[in-house]
């Protein structure tokens, strides 16, 4: 990640206190890319789960919002005094920084294969089971064949599975 701070050289920084937002869940400031230089970063999703705690140098936040974009999809908070950099066309930075995209696709290969590998063995686990499972064959397949120009809304029309 220290390589993606060197391409960062002559940005505008940003800082940050503890608590102050980075990013905000549903935004839409699909241009904007920060990378972590210093401090933590906490990535939320909804109001309360916490899915990330980033603390090393070079880490982005904001890029699946800058390719795809869409709203930002999680929270961003610093967890402690923190400083960015920040591109604020981020779809330039990536065009003028080949190194930075191919970070990203390496990212985002490497989210995939894992949640790909997730799925399959939950799906292994729970095969015969419970049939409201049955939605991961569905997820699982739209990772290998989903090809569309418009992005769905993320999430799950289903209703909560009861708690026994």
């Amino acid at each position: 990640m220290q390589n993606l701070l060197e391409l960062c050289e002559g940005l505008p920084e940003r800082h940050f206190q503890p608590g102050d937002w980075v990013l905000r869940e549903g935004d839409r400031s699909e241009k904007e890319l920060f990378f972590l230089r210093r401090g933590v970063l906490e990535v939320i999703k909804g109001e309360d789960v916490s899915i990330s705690v980033l603390s090393e140098p070079g880490t982005m936040v904001g890029e699946m919002s800058v390719l795809l974009g869409v709203p930002i999809s999680a929270s961003v908070r610093a967890i402690e005094e923190t400083a960015c950099f920040v591109a604020a066309d981020g779809e330039e930075f990536f065009r003028e920084h080949p190194t930075a995209m191919l970070a990203v696709a390496r990212l985002v290969a490497q989210r995939l294969h894992m949640a790909t590998t997730y799925l399959a063995d939950i799906k292994r686990q729970y095969e015969g089971h419970d049939a409201s499972l049955a939605m991961v064959d569905q997820v699982l397949e739209t990772f290998l064949h989903h090809n569309t120009e418009e992005l769905d809304e993320p999430g799950s029309e289903r209703e909560r599975e009861p708690n026994y």
